[in-house]
Parts: C-alpha cells; structure tokens; sequence
C-alpha cells in the first residue's frame, strides 16, 4: 500500500522531499533575539521533515513578546538566519520563518526600549509570562493600537517578509494563530473596534487580508502562507457566534490572492476545545491552495487523513523535538523518544540539540 506521508509534494515554487511539515515551535533560545550558531544546529538536526517552519520570529520590536524569542527586522538578524537556512538548505531541506507578532500577549520587560505592548483593543487577559530579570509576572493591559500603528506594523511584516527572503528562506508563514496579534483582530474577545479594523467578521479579518495582500505583492503570493486555529482558546480568546463563516471569508479572500497555504492547528488534543470539523471542511472547500493539518498527528492518523484528502500535507510539533530523525524513523518503524517539557523553552543545547540523532 502506498505511503502518501512520505510522497514529494510541489509546494508553489518548491519541491518538498516528503509531506511532512516540522511545526512551529517557540523554544526561546535566541539570546537578544538573534539566531545563533545552536539555533542552525537545531534545524539542521530536523531538515529531513519536508517543510520546517520556524519558531515565531517577531516582524517588529514590538512583537517581541517572550524571552530568548528571535526577530527578523534587522540586519543582525538577517545575518543569524542566514546561518539557520544556509544548514537546513545544505541537508535538502527546506524552511520557512513564520511571522509572529505577540500584540498584548506580552510584558514590556520582554521588549527593548521603547517597544510598547499594544493590541486592536485595551483589553487585557488574566496570566502570567515569564521574564528573565522579575520571573513570572502579570500580563499588562495593552494600548489600544491607532490606524497609524496598524498601518506601520503591516509595513513592519512586508519588511519583513522581504528580509526573509534576504535571509535564504523559501518563504514565510503568517502567525494568524493561538491568540498573537493577528488573531487578536479576527476575534472579538480581543477586537472591539468601531473603525474599518473591528465589528463585522469583514472588518475584524482586514488586518490579516491586508498583510498577507502587501506581503504577496512584495515577495510573490507562492512564498506567502498563513496559520489559524479556529476555535482556538489561546491567551485569553474565547469561542464566538460566527466562527465557521468568519474563517470560511477569511479562507475565500486568501484564495483570492492566490496565497499558497493556509495552516490550520487544533489544539484539542493538548486540552484545548474540540474545535469544530466543518470548519475544516468550510476552509478545504473555499481555500484553493494547499491545505496544513495540524494537531495531535501521529503516522497513521496522518496517512489516514492524507488518503481521505482532508488535507494536503500534516504538520507534527512536539514529536520532531526529541525526534531530530523523525522521518528515518516512521520509516524503520523505530520508538520515538519523549519530550523532556522541562527544556522546552530554557536556554542552551541541553533538550534541544542534545537528543539522540540516530
């Protein structure tokens, strides 16, 4: 029987050696928030995987919302990612930087100076963030963001979609997910705008279509994806009226612009609310690119949902961390090794360049 996992796949205007994706995982290794010579180990360890998508890497100083997270918006940081892609090119990989803005998921200890926790709307969310000098400490109420500082943070990403490419990577992946700001927009529990960025479910995705318009024009709609978790009930969002019909319009305008995938993650497996299947079945039917599953994934749920073409390609997050070899390993049939939660997000190599390779 065949084995579709393990299939190449055309993905716009790359070949990918299989259909697996690495998922994007935070691991707050980025010292001042610049890749380094471990990041490009860690991603070199896991260029097997068809498509790996990076950690979120902020498109702004603003957006630098957690400790040790990586940015993209400067030449130092070009330069450190240039490092990072260079490695997993020269394996056969391929990689591509997701964009992520934390919007009031933040703490302005995380953030040079003069950076400003900011989000569509002054509301903020009960929980903590760790941060390196104080530890844990409370989230802030975010400043309510004006047109003009919208306006600067979507040329913030188009700048750094292009610095992306500069880079070396083969393209870039809009955080629209788990509660950053993107998401912000899109739901109401964090959007309660009046203008032409809040309200109507048209109005609260104009932030995401725009982005991802501009960052299509800049860099080519082939290069630019895009995840979302519907009914996700990350940093403080909740579940609302309208959810299927707002991702099904979301779904049909990023087709519009012809972007090459959209991502779509489900949380429920980690505790998160069951999200919903016809909203999955809403965005296959409305988005005309290549469709990402992700959640909870193992090789035969994979295979199973790739041979029922509920998806295109399936996206594994947690198993790739102390699985560098994960793809050597489906195919032998080899146990995986467990995580150690402990070291996911602490500094240095050890539960993050230190498991087995082989």
């Amino acid at each position: 029987m065949e084995n579709l996992l393990f299939n190449e796949y055309k993905l716009g205007r790359i070949m990918l050696k299989n259909r697996i994706v690495m998922a994007p995982m935070t691991r707050s290794r980025a010292v001042n928030n610049i890749p380094n010579d471990l990041m490009a180990e860690y991603y070199r360890q896991r260029s097997g995987a068809g498509l790996i998508i990076t950690e979120g890497t902020s498109p702004s100083p603003n957006g630098l919302g957690y400790a040790r997270i990586p940015g993209i918006f400067n030449e130092e940081q070009v330069l450190g990612w240039r490092k990072v892609t260079d490695a997993v090119h020269n394996e056969g990989g391929r990689i591509f930087v997701q964009l992520m803005h934390t919007g009031r998921v933040s703490h302005p200890l995380n953030l040079p100076a003069n950076a400003k926790v900011f989000a569509p709307s002054a509301i903020g969310f009960k929980g903590e963030t760790w941060t390196d000098q104080k530890q844990l400490q409370p989230y802030p109420v975010p400043q309510e963001m004006t047109i003009d500082d919208i306006h600067k943070t979507i040329d913030e990403y188009i700048n750094s979609a292009k610095l992306a490419i500069d880079a070396g990577f083969d393209g870039v992946e809009l955080h629209g997910a788990n509660g950053y700001l993107i998401e912000q927009f899109i739901n109401p529990t964090a959007n309660q705008r009046s203008d032409i960025y809040g309200g109507s479910p048209e109005n609260r995705i104009r932030f995401a279509v725009e982005i991802a318009e501009k960052a299509a024009n800049a860099i080519g709609s082939d290069r630019v994806g895009i995840r979302v978790s519907p009914y996700g009930a990350s940093n403080g969002l909740l579940a609302y009226e309208g959810i299927d019909e707002t991702y099904a319009l979301l779904a049909e305008e990023l087709s519009k612009l012809n972007l090459l995938y959209m991502h779509v993650v489900d949380h429920s497996s980690m505790g998160a609310p069951q999200v919903n299947p016809s909203v999955k079945i809403l965005i296959r039917n409305k988005f005309n690119g290549t469709l990402i599953l992700a959640g909870g994934y193992d090789i035969e749920k994979a295979e199973r949902d790739l041979k029922d073409k509920k998806g295109d390609l399936i996206a594994m997050g947690r198993v790739f961390i102390s699985n560098p070899n994960l793809i050597d390993k489906f195919k032998k049939h080899d146990e995986l090794i467990a995580a150690d939660s402990k070291t996911f997000y602490t500094p240095g190599e050890k539960g993050y360049t230190d498991y087995p390779l082989n």
